[in-house]
């Protein structure tokens, strides 16, 4: 990453309508002495003064040139972010951050992950913690995407400069695949004078639609808390000791069983599928040649 580097130029709050300036000698007046306004810019700029006379000041024309990496984000002097004066915001990193993913672009990808950075993803049980176990998550992600399957954002939303929301869905060639529907709430922290992501939480839309069941089951259980609200107490804040010791009973004794099982099922709908593809293939040939 490229260093954030504030260099200083000089501005006259004078107008000069030649390229060359000429001012005529007063008595105890020094060119270099003359009101000036200096102001810090946290980019690089090329501006060039030359005093070749004690009594004019010759202006070279040159364009200030803007040297920003690409796919960077610094906080400089003053709060700004990038040359054009505009402050450096949680959802512009955010965007950055799914333009990375989605071209593979897992080095950059790095910048942008704090070094205590925590992953919440609801579709795991436990958060992802640090920032080389997330950066192995997200490796495994484009993985699987594959060079057709991006990431879409529908709606960025931003609470202040360290937090941001965001809508989005997966697409295969532009086409939205169902049930990849979801949305991401990033805290953003500063490392050193850089922007990062220290905290994501993620929640993506569930295949199972219950409806109304779940507000049913909602008043029913609600009732039950109100009705015994120590046991109800007990049983949130022991909730996930039940779920580490349900988690324990599953591999122990139910796994076991249930993994042969699914892999037979599996094993036999794959052999029925290629039969049907065979039977497929011999009814296209019948019909080419025989009818």
């Amino acid at each position: 990453m490229a260093a954030n580097i504030s260099c200083t130029y000089v501005s006259l709050s004078c107008r000069i309508p030649q390229k060359t300036a000429l001012i005529k000698p007063l008595a105890g007046l020094n060119p270099r002495s003359l009101p000036l306004k200096l102001t810090s810019q946290p980019c690089q700029w090329r501006t060039k003064i030359d005093y070749r006379t004690p009594y004019s000041i010759p202006f070279k024309n040159s364009r200030r040139k803007l040297v920003m990496p690409a796919g960077s984000y610094y906080i400089g002097n003053g709060g700004s972010s990038d040359p054009t004066g505009t402050s450096l915001t949680a959802s512009a990193l955010v965007r950055q951050f799914y333009t990375c993913i989605n071209e593979t672009r897992l080095k950059e990808l790095e910048e942008l992950i704090a070094d205590d950075c925590c992953l919440e993803d609801c579709s795991y049980p436990d958060p992802i913690k640090g920032k080389e176990e997330v950066l192995r998550f997200y490796e495994q992600l484009t993985a699987g995407m594959g060079r057709n399957v991006k990431f879409s954002i529908d709606h960025v939303c931003e609470d202040d400069k360290f937090t941001a929301g965001i809508n989005w869905h997966i697409e295969w060639k532009k086409t939205q695949i169902p049930f990849t529907r979801g949305c991401s709430f990033y805290e953003c922290s500063l490392e050193g004078n850089k922007l990062t992501i220290k905290k994501a939480l993620v929640v993506i839309e569930s295949p199972i639609k219950p409806g109304g069941i779940v507000l049913t089951l909602l008043k029913n259980v609600t009732a039950i808390f109100d009705e015994y609200p120590k046991a109800a107490e007990w049983f949130l804040q022991s909730f996930n000791v039940l779920q580490q010791f349900l988690s324990n009973v599953y591999t122990r004794f139910v796994a076991p069983i249930l993994k042969p099982l699914l892999a037979g099922y599996i094993i036999m709908w794959d052999s029925v599928t290629r039969l049907l593809a065979v039977a497929l293939k011999m009814l296209i040939f019948i019909s080419k040649n025989f009818l």
